[in-house]
């Protein structure tokens, strides 16, 4: 059976050879563009490929109309395709996303296969500090060029646009649950979002409140529990975030839990901050 959520990292330590197994790092900095991609050179996991936040990930172009989509949109599925065809991806590999900072970047490459129809993806446990606890080995080469023959299928997780938002803000018949930290939500943190607050009628789940202290995901039982006090039924939830990467990490949380069907809003607050004329809420 695939992993589709997570993997442990004695079970990776079991797997991290194996030909048919795809490891991406996505190690990433919002303040340091070039953090990952430094982290990466310094020692990864063997076998592992570098996956850009900003490059890989996103695609910064303008809507069809000139229009800020926000700081890291979606690129086109075909385009994330050839990507993954660039890492070695085949239809039947097993890919495992890893980072440094509790799943919240690794999670936005576990979505987006999800997003293309590949379910065998799964994020490790407790990222690098859990691989490197138990002794295992980094390495400093450079993996070799690979090509995949993966294929879009037809995706297994929704989205919602600003125009959805909008018209929930409006008619609020769905809940939007914002990854950011309280203090973003607020709209106290002008480093990170100049423009303050939430989208109204927004509730704040914090991505890290789906972490151990340890740094691992809780537990299916304790994520349900969790999520119990914001979520009815998961197809009415819209998550957002800063920019739609840290949103997935409640996706992945819930889908642990067992609460699938949540979309995503990728474009996020900072799309949605973009222009005047939408509303926002401060505070609490």
């Amino acid at each position: 059976m695939p992993y589709t959520t997570l993997i442990s990292a004695q079970d990776l330590a079991r797997h991290y050879q194996d030909p048919a197994w795809v490891i991406i790092d996505c190690r990433h900095d919002l303040t340091n563009p070039d953090a990952g991609a430094d982290a990466y050179a310094g020692g990864h996991i063997p076998g592992g490929r570098f996956a850009n936040i900003d490059t890989d990930l996103s695609d910064k172009s303008p809507g069809p109309h000139g229009e800020f989509r926000g700081r890291h949109p979606l690129p086109q599925p075909t385009a994330f395709v050839e990507t993954l065809r660039r890492w070695g991806v085949n239809h039947s590999s097993q890919v495992i996303a890893y980072d440094a900072h509790g799943g919240m970047f690794a999670a936005r490459l576990w979505w987006m296969l999800r997003w293309v129809g590949h379910e065998a993806v799964a994020v490790l446990d407790g990222g690098l500090a859990a691989w490197q606890a138990l002794g295992l080995p980094l390495s400093t080469d450079a993996v070799a060029p690979a090509r995949g023959n993966v294929e879009p299928h037809y995706p297994i997780v929704t989205t919602a646009n600003v125009d959805d938002v909008l018209a929930n803000v409006k008619n609020p018949v769905r809940t939007i649950i914002d990854a950011r930290a309280p203090d973003r939500f607020r709209g106290e943190n002008e480093t990170l979002d100049p423009v303050g607050g939430h989208i109204p009628g927004a509730k704040n789940r914090f991505f890290k409140d789906n972490l151990t202290a340890e740094g691992r995901f809780k537990s299916s039982n304790e994520l349900r529990e969790d999520f119990s006090a914001l979520v009815t039924s998961p197809e009415t939830i819209i998550m957002q975030c800063g920019s739609g990467v840290t949103a997935c990490h409640n996706l992945l949380a819930m889908e642990i839990a067992g609460l699938s069907g949540a979309a995503l809003y990728p474009g996020s607050w900072s799309e949605w901050c973009a222009d005047p004329a939408r509303p926002v809420a401060k505070g609490a």
